[in-house]
């Protein structure tokens, strides 16, 4: 077993480094650098935003004025020096017919330039452009992210979005900058920078923890994109590391670079004693989550916790006033378990750290991925608010809850199940609902983490322990789902669509097309297709019509005439039903018309205002869903 702790993409806190007088990409800090275009590759073909160009004196600004907000939204590429920023570096600005701006490293990267290594561009939080976008771009960047090229091919990335291979190239090089290997190669080249700073892997563990199939790619890849060898990445991480301590004896290393400590070592080792031999095989790392504040932690926990099954995850705030949410992970290459504790910080922030127990060095990347999906975390807090606080009736709302997030799934199919087993019940009965389902069919699992036993069934593992209702026979007392028998057929009919692949869900599916193929299915309705699309994608711009607590909110807001919802009855438990006309359905989205593009995240504020919490019960709509008739 190895036992480890890293910084899943760095520190963003970039307003802390010091101030410098060279300018970005110059020689202080820095291997000095030949300009692209002596560099043998070709600049101009990545689409980049240059003077004259519209939006490029907005980002100039911000770059100018080094702020953090634009980390990772868009990268600084310095023709003089040939190097790439964040916008938040904190060297002097460069002048401006030497700067270029490019949506992804890979980007940067493919026209000639490399990483800082002073402001670490790669080690920032995700660009939410990418949740945004509908496009082919944007749906081939998430997919990326999750991996789908390492494990699957070019040609797999292409399969899933329902174009060649090649006309996919052209379309990413088209509009990013940078072939779908480019991509993926930028992907692994951050997560190698991270566990090279932040963990004591041996390098070749972390060229296979990276995704490279060879350490002699690995090697290859590190040296191009940062203009070192990985044994001097580390070798500068630990000396910055020794020059920051304190003392003879350093405990802990802080930075951007990561946080490692004795004391979390030596309790790894305890979790191992207590896990027994099954999870001693296991690989443990501690990262962590880099996030854009603010951050509403709390409000992603108190929606998180009534919909925790026992056994799969857990959500609880500790006496020290963290808040922590734990659960097991079904990844490619084997079950895991991620154990996530928020910290509050200074000035209302929020420190999000994650520990790791994964079947393979493999999945790290993945792992990281998906849990930034389920906590939303690279969502633009800044832009949300400032567009909705426009809004008088909403602008309390945000004050109250800054940086409110939706959260999303780290398995699309168990969302799927999750949202269908919900329909027309309260959260807390489809709990109910779940956890026997999860008793029955679910894998047992042994994890150091407290409370994980399970995991959540698979497809597969659904549709043979479901049984099928039979018409005129009395229900088995014992079955996992005591739901409808339409219900119960929804369910195992949809399973097994999942399980042949009849039926894809993932984040790369387009949102139309998925809530399509979604509402065409008997048994499921336009409520339950958007709440997937709004989950699973990260849709930002979701809206469920139809939805009796939207309506509730909204008259406790004034938005809507008549009686607000009676307390409570927004936050699961029951599933009692203010009276709700279709005329107060179509008022309200004429209304969130205004709210566009962030129309869920307006919905999770209005799902607060009708109980006086930051939660919303899934399975109050007004909608039938489609099949009711059988």
């Amino acid at each position: 077993m190895t036992t480890t702790t890293t910084s899943a993409g760095g520190d963003a806190r970039a307003e802390a480094l010091p101030r410098a007088g060279a300018a970005r990409g110059s020689e202080s800090g820095r291997a000095p650098q030949r300009a692209p275009h002596q560099r043998g590759r070709a600049a101009s073909a990545a689409p980049a935003c240059r003077p004259g160009d519209p939006g490029f004196e907005e980002r100039y600004r911000a770059i100018d004025a080094r702020d953090t907000r634009f980390d990772g939204q868009f990268f600084t590429a310095v023709a003089s020096t040939g190097i790439y920023c964040r916008p938040s570096c904190p060297a002097r600005t460069p002048k401006r017919e030497n700067v270029s701006f490019y949506l992804t490293s890979a980007a940067a990267h493919e026209a000639g330039y490399r990483a800082c290594k002073r402001c670490l561009p790669e080690a920032t939080p995700g660009s939410p452009e990418w949740d945004l976008r509908r496009d082919a771009a944007g749906r081939a960047m998430r997919l990326v992210g999750d991996g789908v090229v390492d494990r699957e091919g070019v040609d797999g990335l292409a399969r899933r979005l329902g174009y060649t291979s090649r006309h996919l190239g052209r379309i990413l090089v088209a509009e990013l900058g940078a072939s779908p290997l480019a991509l993926a190669r930028a992907r692994r080249a951050q997560t190698a920078r991270s566990l090279l700073v932040g963990t004591d892997l041996p390098i070749a563990d972390v060229a296979f923890a990276a995704g490279f199939g060879s350490v002699r790619q690995f090697n290859e890849t590190v040296q191009d994109v940062f203009d070192a060898s990985p044994s001097r990445l580390r070798a500068a991480a630990q000396r910055g590391a020794r020059s920051r301590s304190d003392g003879p004896a350093p405990t802990t290393r802080t930075g951007a670079t990561g946080t490692r400590t004795g004391a979390v070592q030596l309790a790894a080792a305890e979790a191992r004693t207590e896990a027994g031999a099954g999870a001693d095989a296991l690989v443990r790392l501690e990262v962590d989550l880099p996030v854009r504040q603010p951050f509403d932690a709390p409000g992603v926990l108190a929606f998180l916790a009534p919909r925790a099954i026992a056994g799969v995850d857990v959500a609880e705030t500790l006496d020290d006033g963290r808040l922590r949410y734990a659960r097991t992970l079904s990844l490619p290459h084997g079950p895991g378990a991620v154990d996530v504790l928020a910290a509050p910080a200074e000035r209302g922030r929020w420190r999000l750290r994650a520990r790791l127990e994964l079947a393979s060095l493999a999945d790290v990347a993945t792992a990281v991925s998906r849990i930034r999906r389920l906590f939303d975390l690279d969502a633009d807090p800044d832009a949300v608010d400032d567009a909705l606080s426009r809004d008088p009736a909403l602008a309390p709302l945000v004050a109250s809850a800054p940086g409110m997030r939706v959260p999303g799934a780290v398995d699309p199919h168990e969302l799927v199940v999750r949202a269908l087993v919900g329909q027309q019940i309260s959260v807390a009965a489809a709990r109910t609902h779940l956890g026997r389902l999860v008793s029955i069919a679910g894998t047992p699992y042994s994890s150091a983490f407290p409370g994980l036993t399970r995991l959540f069934p698979s497809a597969a593992q659904i549709a043979q322990h479901v049984p099928e209702p039979v018409d005129g026979e009395t229900p088995d007392p014992a079955r996992p789902l005591r739901l409808p028998a339409r219900t119960v057929r929804t369910v195992i009919e949809t399973a097994r669509a999942l399980r042949d692949g009849e039926l894809a869900v993932h984040v790369g599916a387009d949102p139309a097309e998925l809530r399509e193929r979604l509402v065409a299915r008997p048994g499921i309705g336009e409520w339950t297709a958007r709440y997937i699309s709004m989950r699973v994608l990260g849709d930002p711009d979701a809206w469920l019509a139809g939805d009796v607590a939207l309506v509730a909110g909204a008259r406790a807001l004034g938005l809507l005439p008549g009686p607000s919802a009676p307390p409570g009855s927004g936050t699961g438990g029951t599933a009692r039903r203010a009276r709700a006309a279709p005329a107060d359905h179509r008022v309200l989205a004429e209304r969130a018309a205004a709210w566009a593009p962030w129309r869920s995240y307006a919905a999770m504020h209005v799902w607060s205002a009708a109980a006086g919490a930051p939660a919303t019960n899934e399975t109050r709509k007004t909608n039938a869903p489609k099949g009711t008739r059988r």
